[in-house]
């Protein structure tokens, strides 16, 4: 994706609204999107989901139900009905924008009956230890899809294609994990509370032949339905990593395309990413989670924070070519289960940090892009949230990015507050670049851009005289105080 610049967008974020619009959306929307160097949608999860119509996709129920069948209250999802959804495909493909599917594989929720079934309930915190004896207990496990009926597939699932699930009908007072008859945790996953393949619902049992079966052969059916060019695989620390890997390849074959795949392994250790892509053998890209809460801290602390280590410890500075870099996402975003905000002042900073340098494959997120306002409960108490909207500056990066992102990247890493750098540009795309970005008052940076006796205006708008490099190629680029300003050829 680099080779061409390529910039990914997440279109959506967890509280648009539950009126069927998106699809529709996103295929008006698509030539605009295009047109402004976005090259592809990761769009949100289409199938059906146990909130029926205002589920945001996560809460899986059918695969098989990409808003066709009247299940769980709607025929819709939350985004919109079956043929809305390839309507919007094709139409983005149509306008030049790949299309990654959201893929949940780790669990199923609203299960259609209850199944009598023997287990053992473990902490819900460590993951290694009993809080009770192996016991009976009734578990919502049987999904049948009534409204489907068997189309598309005829599996139903029961409760041996599941490892574990955090409710019994028979007490529902206690709150624990409930490892099911025979079965056993997932090893290769995440450490966190000492084994983290359980996170919600009824946990799916990846040893079980079925359900690798059952996986693969959705996997060919949604690519024959949608033609989509590609997958986001969802809260894959807590699978084994070595199903995706089979499981993409499996597709890919039958596709007979290089399928493009990027994995949410959300941890702030870049150890735990390497293991990741060590086992997946670099067949998965992952999203840089170290660098989002870099621009986190970052943006909470003000001038205080020593900006020449904004890459540090970060997947795009270890491991370029596999890392996914992104601001913000749906989990992160105000009031979700991963908070951990991004303050509005340094958005643009960070984006300019993520769209106009060579490594990475950017991601633009929907709520930075257009904005968002929303209500939700957290802690007991209602909160009013507007995200700010920024896609006058993204438009501007993007842009630098199609015509100048070109090139040798010197850069100028070497003051805590104000850094900077170049790009020299190409024979297709002259001129180059220079970035000056600073988290504490109006800064300078001395850049060589390698383009001698040259006019160079700052796009932004921020700075509005322009600059004039020497007859060595080197200027003195500028920026206002907490600000970024880019410099392209007049």
């Amino acid at each position: 994706m680099s080779e061409h610049n390529g910039v990914m967008m997440q279109y959506f974020h967890w509280y648009n609204p539950d009126d069927g619009s998106l699809w529709n959306q996103v295929a008006e929307k698509a030539s605009e999107l295009a047109a402004a160097g976005i090259t592809s949608l990761w769009l949100p999860p289409a199938y059906k989901g146990t909130g029926g119509g205002m589920d945001v996709g996560y809460g899986i129920y059918d695969l098989f139900d990409l808003g066709e069948f009247d299940q769980k209250g709607s025929v819709r999802t939350k985004y919109g009905t079956k043929a809305e959804y390839i309507k919007a495909i094709q139409t983005a493909k149509a306008a030049g924008i790949q299309i990654y599917a959201d893929v949940v594989f780790n669990h199923k929720m609203g299960a259609d009956r209850s199944e009598e079934v023997e287990a053992t309930p473990f902490d819900m915190d460590n993951r290694n230890e009993t809080v009770g004896e192996y016991q009976k207990i009734e578990a919502w496990t049987h999904f049948t899809f009534p409204g489907r009926d068997g189309k598309y597939s005829q599996m139903e699932w029961h409760w041996w294609h599941f490892d574990a699930i955090d409710y019994n009908a028979k007490d529902d007072g206690l709150s624990a994990i409930y490892l099911l008859k025979g079965k056993s945790f997932d090893q290769n996953v995440d450490l966190e509370k000492g084994n983290f393949d359980y996170l919600m619902g009824c946990d799916l049992d990846m040893e079980n032949p079925e359900v690798v079966d059952e996986l693969k052969h959705w996997g060919e059916w949604v690519y024959d339905t949608t033609d989509i060019d590609g997958f986001r695989f969802d809260a894959v620390k807590h699978v084994s990593a070595k199903f995706f890997q089979e499981w993409l390849e499996h597709v890919r074959q039958y596709a007979k395309r290089d399928l493009f795949a990027v994995g949410e392994y959300w941890s702030y250790e870049t150890e735990a990413l390497h293991h990741f892509i060590e086992t997946t053998e670099g067949k998965v890209q992952l999203f840089d989670a170290p660098l989002h809460y870099n621009f986190h801290v970052a943006s909470q602390g003000g001038a205080g924070y020593d900006m020449t280590k904004i890459f540090d410890n970060t997947l795009v500075q270890q491991q370029p070519a596999l890392a996914v870099t992104l601001v913000e996402n749906h989990d992160s975003q105000p009031l979700q289960s991963l908070e951990s905000i991004v303050e509005p002042w340094f958005k643009p900073l960070a984006y300019a940090l993520i769209l106009l340098r060579e490594a990475g494959y950017p991601c633009i997120f929907y709520g930075d892009y257009y904005g968002a306002h929303y209500k939700d409960n957290k802690d007991g108490n209602e909160y009013e949230i507007w995200m700010d909207c920024h896609q006058f500056l993204i438009d501007k990066f993007l842009y630098a990015r199609q015509n100048y992102a070109y090139g040798e990247q010197r850069d100028y890493f070497d003051h805590p507050n104000t850094i900077g750098w170049t790009r020299a540009g190409d024979e297709s795309h002259p001129g180059g670049m220079a970035v000056v970005l600073t988290n504490g008052e109006g800064g300078t940076k001395w850049m060589e851009i390698g383009h001698p006796n040259c006019t160079y205006v700052d796009i932004t708008e921020h700075v509005k005289d322009p600059i004039v490099t020497n007859d060595d190629g080197w200027a003195e680029f500028r920026c206002n105080g907490g600000s970024v300003s880019v410099w392209v050829p007049q």
